[in-house]
């Protein structure tokens, strides 16, 4: 996943994978003087949550000495996601929906501002079997085929992202933060009940308590179909999105349609 010369770009959101990852990350950075951590932390602008978790990522920062950059979607996209989603109305997406595309796209750009070369997301075992379940269920087979803990962009576009607790369960992941005395964000996302992902959460949870060992098998089981899927893909044209200049497989990225950019909205040199 990583190469002792990397500047990683870690995604700190302030809850416990996160920041235990940043913590294993900055001890085996010791090891390599070569290599660089910068945390990057997204503000999606929700009131009552994410004050509490921006707050302890900087304060883990401080303590770890690590270069903390903070992207916020108020920056970003003109609004933080409580008021983007005020004006939606009763038929909008959910909000997981709007902030997962706003949030990878920050992610990306708060990654480059730094001059990061990888970004390490803190996705546990537990996220990565209910990725592929979402992408199985919702009969997105490009996504199910791509979907990878190392996740390369040949034509450069995007910087490589890589999950080092892809194969670590969520309960331990939270068992050794709480060993080495971290402390986590106490609130949850108001928004979470709106996902699918939610119920496949407490699906997985249930059948994990009765059946131990269903989460690895179903994430080799996965994995396997995955490679055998990845051949019949094809390669998608990579180019920027006419409005941000942001990598792209359309002429507007998906972040810029979701706020409302369209190509009638961009002026076309003549």
């Amino acid at each position: 996943m990583f190469s002792p010369a990397d500047h990683i770009a870690v995604a700190v959101s302030g809850g416990k994978d996160s920041l235990t990852m940043l913590m294993i990350l900055k001890k085996l950075s010791a090891k390599f003087k070569q290599t660089k951590i910068t945390a990057v932390t997204v503000d999606e602008g929700i009131a009552g949550y994410r004050e509490e978790a921006v707050d302890l990522a900087k304060e883990y920062c401080d303590k770890l000495e690590v270069d903390h950059e903070i992207v916020s979607f108020k920056e970003l996209y003109g609004d933080g996601l409580d008021d983007f989603l005020k004006g939606r109305g009763p038929e909008r997406l959910t909000a997981c929906s709007y902030c997962g595309v706003f949030r990878r796209k920050a992610i990306n750009i708060g990654a480059k501002r730094v001059g990061a070369t990888k970004i390490a997301t803190a996705h546990n075992l537990d996220d990565v079997v209910q990725t592929y379940l979402l992408n199985l269920f919702q009969g997105d087979v490009e996504r199910f085929a791509r979907f990878n803990p190392v996740l390369r962009d040949p034509r450069g576009g995007f910087l490589p992202r890589v999950k080092p607790l892809c194969e670590v369960p969520e309960k331990e992941v939270a068992l050794y933060g709480y060993a080495e005395g971290l402390t986590f964000q106490t609130t949850s996302c108001p928004y979470m009940t709106e996902a699918l992902r939610n119920e496949l959460r407490t699906m997985l949870n249930r059948l994990e308590l009765a059946h131990p060992g269903v989460l690895f098998s179903s994430y080799r089981a996965m994995t396997k179909l995955r490679a055998l899927a990845e051949p019949g893909v094809p390669d998608s044209v990579l180019r920027s999105c006419r409005s941000c200049g942001e990598p792209t497989t359309m002429e507007v990225c998906e972040a810029c349609k979701m706020v409302g950019i369209t190509m009638d909205k961009i002026e076309v040199p003549a």
